[in-house]
C-alpha cells in the first residue's frame, strides 16, 4: 500500500472517470444510433436506462474498487478470497485487450484525419469523393497500421506517467478543452439556416418511432456509454480516497455523459439538416457526412479540424482507462513497474489490433462467423463481453458483498440517509440484471 497512488482531488477523479465514459460511444456512436432509430425518441429513452441501470452499475463498481483498494483481479480477491469472483477480474482485462485493440484503430483513423484536416485536403469534396476517401484509408495496411501505432504510443506515453501526473493531468486539460471546443461547434451549428428541424428531430420525442429494438438499443447504448462491464471503473475508484462522496462522484460523470451525448447531437443533427444531408447515414456519420457538412459551412475547415481534435480528446481519455486496468493488474500498484507494464501493455495491444486494422483491406476476406475480425472483436466486446460482466458485478455486490458493508462503503463520505441506499439496492438486485440479461439475448439474437 505505500506505493498506491490516489487521485489528488475529486475533480481529478471525475474529470478522469468522465473522459473513460465520455469517448467513441458518446461522440460517434451516440449520434448515428440516434439518428437511425428516431432522434427524440432514442434519446428519451438513453437518458431513462442510463439512470436506472447505467449508473447503479456504475457506482457499483466504485464500491468494489474503493472497498479494496486494489487492481481489478485483487479487488474481487480481497473482497471474496474464497470464491473465484476474480475471474471477473480476469475476463475484464482480456475484454480490455481485445476492445482497445480495434478502438486503437478507429483512433488512428481519427489521426489520418485530423492530419487532413491541417493540411487542408479534406476541403472542397463531394460527399462521394469523402465516402470514396474513408474507403481509402481504412482499406490501407500502411496507413492504419501506422496511425494505430501513433494514437497507442500517445496512450502509453500518458498511462506511464502514473495515476497524478499522467492520467488525471491530461484529463484536467483535455476534458475542459473537449467541452469548450463543443461550445464553439454548437453554437456555429445551431444559428444554420435550417437547424431548427434537427434540432426537433432529436429533441423531440416521435412515438411513432418506438419499437422494441429502438428500446433495446437505447439500452444497450446507455449501458456502454458509462464504460462499466469491465472492471475499468473498479481500477479508477481503486484511487479514490475514502473521504469522498461516491454517489456524488458518479452522478457527476453520469451527468456529464449525458451531457456530452446531448451537445454531440444539437452539433450534428442541426448541421445535418441544415444542409440537406440524411440524419441515418449510419457509422459513416462522423468520417463521411460532417466532412462534407463542415465543407457546406463559412470557415469549414477549421471547424473541422477543431471537431477530430475533441474527437481525438475524447477518444484519448477513454483509451487511458482501458490501458490502465492492464497496467494496474501487472504492476499491482507498484509505481516502479508502471513504466514498463505500460508499454508492454500498449505494444501488446498495437499487435493485437493489426488484423482488425486490415479487416477492411488485405484481410477483408477472413471471416469469423460472418463478421470482418474488426466486426467480430466489436460484437464480443460490446455485445457480449461488457453486458456479461456488468451483470456479474451486479450479481456480485447485490448478493456477495454483504449488504452493510456496502452501504457503509457507500455512505463513507457523504450524509446521506439509507433511502437512497435502499432504492439504490433495489435496482442493483433486480432492475439491473433483468435489463442487463435482455441486452444480452438481444445480443445473441435470442430476442
Amino acid at each position: 500500500m505505500a506505493n498506491q497512488e490516489q487521485w489528488t482531488s475529486k475533480i481529478g477523479f471525475i474529470l478522469a472517470a468522465a473522459g473513460s465514459a465520455i469517448g467513441l460511444g458518446a461522440i460517434w456512436k451516440f449520434p448515428y444510433m440516434a439518428g437511425t432509430n428516431g432522434g427524440g425518441i432514442f434519446l428519451l429513452l438513453f437518458i431513462l436506462f442510463t439512470l436506472l441501470i447505467g449508473t447503479p452499475i456504475l457506482i457499483a463498481e466504485f464500491i468494489i474498487g474503493r472497498n479494496a483498494q486494489k487492481d481489478a483481479v485483487s479487488a474481487y480477491r480481497k473482497i471474496s478470497p474464497k470464491k473465484p469472483w476474480y475471474l471477473i477480474g480476469y475476463g475484464g482485462v482480456i475484454a480490455s485487450l481485445i476492445l482497445l485493440s480495434f478502438y486503437s484503430v478507429v483512433g488512428g483513423w481519427i489521426l489520418s484525419y485530423l492530419v487532413r484536416s491541417f493540411s487542408g485536403s479534406l476541403s472542397g469534396l463531394s460527399q462521394s469523393d469523402y465516402n470514396g476517401l474513408f474507403n481509402d484509408i481504412i482499406s490501407s495496411p500502411t496507413e492504419t497500421i501506422l496511425a494505430q501505432f501513433a494514437f497507442m504510443i500517445l496512450t502509453i506515453i500518458v498511462v506511464q506517467g502514473g495515476v497524478q501526473k499522467g492520467i488525471e493531468k491530461a484529463s484536467k486539460y483535455m476534458m475542459p478543452a473537449l467541452f469548450i471546443l463543443f461550445i464553439v461547434l454548437l453554437i456555429r451549428s445551431v444559428t444554420l439556416d435550417g437547424a431548427m428541424e434537427g434540432i426537433k428531430f432529436f429533441l423531440q420525442p416521435d412515438l411513432a418511432s418506438l419499437s422494441k429494438e429502438t428500446v433495446l438499443l437505447a439500452l444497450g447504448q446507455a449501458f456502454f456509454a458509462l464504460s462499466v462491464g469491465i472492471s475499468v471503473m473498479v481500477t479508477y475508484a481503486s484511487y479514490l480516497s475514502k473521504k469522498e462522496d461516491i454517489a456524488k462522484s458518479a452522478f457527476s460523470v453520469v451527468a456529464l455523459n449525458i451531457f456530452i451525448s446531448i451537445l454531440a447531437g444539437l452539433v450534428i443533427f442541426p448541421a445535418v439538416f441544415a444542409f440537406g444531408f440524411d440524419p441515418a447515414s449510419g457509422p459513416g456519420l462522423v468520417f463521411v457526412v460532417l466532412p462534407a457538412v463542415f465543407n457546406e459551412m463559412a470557415f469549414g475547415t477549421l471547424f473541422m479540424a477543431i471537431f477530430f481534435i475533441l474527437l481525438l480528446f475524447a477518444t484519448l481519455t477513454s483509451a487511458f482507462s482501458i490501458l490502465e486496468i492492464m497496467v494496474a493488474v501487472m504492476t499491482k500498484n507498484d509505481t516502479k513497474k508502471r513504466k514498463k507494464a505500460s508499454w508492454i501493455s500498449g505494444l501488446t495491444v498495437f499487435v493485437v489490433g493489426i488484423p482488425s486494422a486490415l479487416s477492411f483491406g488485405v484481410l477483408s476476406d477472413v471471416k469469423l462467423f460472418g463478421k470482418t475480425i474488426f466486426d467480430f472483436a466489436d460484437f464480443l466486446t460490446s455485445n457480449i463481453a461488457l453486458p456479461l460482466g456488468a451483470m456479474l458485478i451486479s450479481i456480485f455486490v447485490g448478493y456477495q458483498m454483504k449488504r452493510f458493508e456496502v452501504q457503509k462503503e457507500l455512505e463513507l463520505g457523504t450524509a446521506s440517509t439509507g433511502k437512497f441506499f435502499r432504492m439504490w439496492y433495489f435496482l442493483i438486485r433486480y432492475v439491473a440484471p433483468i435489463g442487463i440479461f435482455f441486452i444480452l439475448l438481444s445480443s445473441l439474437g435470442i430476442i
